[in-house]
């Protein structure tokens, strides 16, 4: 069986270095915001080409304190409208419910999934206070765009960079450097995982950065001095010693991930499938997943799982759809809804075998609808 994504072997390829910052943490005696943690910081905000990185607990965590620090900074209040995509995972709409805030959803280009500029555009109204741009599967949205549209509307604009670490633009700037600020997730899965849970808040702004570590420890700033009602979202020293260790070859990841995309690309010749957009030599795309559509996605699984590729689907159930948001119900979303109703992701990794990626390719393209 070649798996979706075998994360033990993906780690056990750092086997040395891991168990090494691991001991190290151990032999410190300090596992909260210590040396590890403020290290990772400095260089994560390094990496993404920002000023300022928090270390939060999670990427949902990230998010939503990205939404709560623009509100003490007086930038957004209860009710302000954010525009965002419908097709993408619910993490993202809970961020923006869970502090206060409306989500409006756009559909997304059908050919990226992700924000559709002239979509967004439309959506604009009075109300509107910011976009939250999710660089859906690792590719990036088109930033330049629609952060010429958030300055020409005076608007916030948010990256939801949980599957995008080390994307690239045309200018060579990293997500979570192409807005005001990013929510970054390392959890295990992710093209930059951590051992656990682990997020990031980056950024340049230097107020809502401050805001953000004195919120994530309780609202202090100083031991028993609670300046605002924060709440615990803190990355512990295992998961930033960790991170310095895949830090360090995040790139060399991304690029073996590009080659199997690109090997996927011009050698999967299925009429039967839809694959992915992307221009060839690009770095705007690190292919945390390689999603494809299907019209008989049932049959399709069945068929690849009988033949020994392991697939998943990202994401089965559209919001809109799911009993935590009821009252969306009635929104008609037909290109979200095709998208959820069609997508297959098929396994891509920087520790798959040419002889795997060969695999596929040939499963894949034996493939009919019966």
């Amino acid at each position: 069986m070649v798996k979706f994504l075998d994360l033990q072997k993906i780690n056990l390829a750092h086997e040395a270095e891991l168990q090494e910052a691991l001991n190290q943490v151990l032999l410190n005696g300090w596992y909260i915001r210590g040396k590890f943690h403020d290290e990772f910081e400095s260089k994560f905000a390094d990496y993404c080409g920002t000023s300022r990185c928090v270390g939060v607990a999670n990427g949902l965590d990230a998010l939503i304190l990205i939404f709560k620090g623009f509100k003490q900074l007086g930038l957004l209040k209860d009710g302000d409208e954010v525009i965002v995509q419908a097709n993408t995972y619910i993490a993202s709409i809970i961020s923006i419910t869970a502090s206060g805030l409306v989500p409006v959803f756009v559909e997304p280009d059908k050919d990226t999934y992700n924000l559709s500029v002239e979509n967004v555009s439309k959506a604009i109204t009075s109300k509107t206070k910011a976009i939250l741009a999710v660089h859906l599967y690792g590719q990036l949205s088109p930033m330049r765009e629609l952060k010429e549209l958030a300055e020409k509307n005076n608007l916030l604009l948010v990256e939801d960079c949980a599957q995008s670490h080390g994307a690239k633009d045309h200018r060579g700037l990293k997500a979570g450097n192409l807005s005001d600020a990013a929510g970054f997730s390392f959890y295990p899965g992710k093209n930059m995982g951590a051992l656990g849970d682990a997020g990031a808040v980056t950024t340049s702004n230097e107020s809502l950065a401050n805001i953000i570590k004195t919120m994530g420890n309780y609202g202090s700033q100083k031991k028993y001095l609670n300046e605002l009602q924060g709440v615990n979202s803190r990355l512990d020293e295992i998961q930033a010693a960790v991170l310095l260790v895949k830090l360090k070859y995040i790139d060399q990841e991304n690029e073996l991930r590009r080659r199997i995309a690109e090997r996927y690309l011009s050698e999967i010749i299925n009429p039967h499938l839809t694959l992915p957009k992307f221009q060839s030599g690009s770095l705007d795309h690190v292919f945390h997943v390689f999603v494809i559509r299907c019209k008989n996605r049932k049959e399709f699984i069945e068929f690849t799982d009988s033949h020994g590729i392991q697939t998943l689907i990202h994401y089965p159930i559209p919001f809109h759809k799911q009993g935590a948001y009821q009252e969306y119900a009635s929104l008609k979303l037909p290109i979200t809804e095709r998208i959820h109703e069609e997508i297959v992701s098929i396994p891509i990794s920087p520790v798959m075998e040419e002889s795997e990626v060969d695999q596929v390719i040939q499963v894949l393209n034996q493939y009919r609808p019966g």
